[in-house]
């Protein structure tokens, strides 16, 4: 079977002991992707919100690069920011004062951009432009994520993607969901990136539901999970 990349990446919670119950929010960042969908079930997809522009992961990566932190820079620009002080930037929280889903980070990017070439560009300077990147793209990755719960009334959250085991996000979004009374659901570290174990789960589970395909393999560059076939069945059964 041909398996879809972001699938595995939204079902890859259900690999864990406590996995979620349908229907759920699942937000799924990475280096690629920033989506916000609307999961009732196995194949049941229904997108509520992207990027227009950069993935989020994709900006983590770029604002690192031009702070001199290398390639992934996520987790580097991660660590950088523990050293920042509070205050000391306040970017910009990109769609957040507008109705709707989607998200923007490309401005967030040149405004870190531009905040770098009009500092001293001291290691401190670089410290506190790596805070205050993460904290705008956390907080506006949270105000979406409280509307798309709002949206549905659904009350668990599924977060998964490279961008998912960042610390400060996860715990602003359990800090969300406990005060909404909610759950929330990840998968385990070394399932946050690309892994072969989700690829596996969504077929498997797909395998289960008697979906079958020729041996002959067919490729996908572009391929939306809102075209994937429902699997009712699976959903009744996890």
């Amino acid at each position: 079977l041909p398996i879809n990349h972001m699938e595995g990446h939204l079902l890859s919670p259900l690999l864990e002991a406590n996995p979620p119950a349908f229907p759920f929010v699942s937000l799924l960042i990475s280096g690629g992707h920033t989506l916000l969908v609307d999961v009732k079930g196995v194949g049941e997809y229904e997108l509520m919100g992207e990027s227009i522009d950069d993935a989020v992961g994709e900006a983590f990566d770029k604002t690192a690069k031009m702070l001199g932190l290398g390639y992934p820079g996520g987790p580097a620009l991660a660590a950088l920011a523990e050293k920042g002080q509070e205050g000391a930037h306040i970017f910009p929280r990109p769609m957040t004062n507008r109705p709707g889903l989607d998200f923007s980070f490309s401005g967030l990017k040149t405004f870190a951009l531009n905040t770098w070439h009009n500092s001293d560009q001291s290691e401190q300077a670089k410290a506190d432009i790596a805070l205050a990147f993460q904290t705008a793209a956390v907080e506006t990755l949270v105000i979406k994520c409280r509307r798309a719960l709002k949206e549905t009334g659904y009350k668990r959250l599924v977060v998964a993607g490279g961008v998912s085991a960042n610390k400060h996000l996860r715990a602003k979004l359990e800090a969300l969901l406990e005060k909404q009374k909610g759950q929330i659901f990840y998968p385990r570290t070394e399932f946050c990136t690309d892994n072969g174990a989700m690829i596996a789960l969504a077929g498997a589970l797909r395998l289960e539901a008697g979906e079958r395909e020729p041996l002959a393999v067919k490729t996908h560059p572009r391929w939306p999970m809102t075209d994937l076939k429902p699997m009712v069945n699976i959903s009744d059964a996890v």
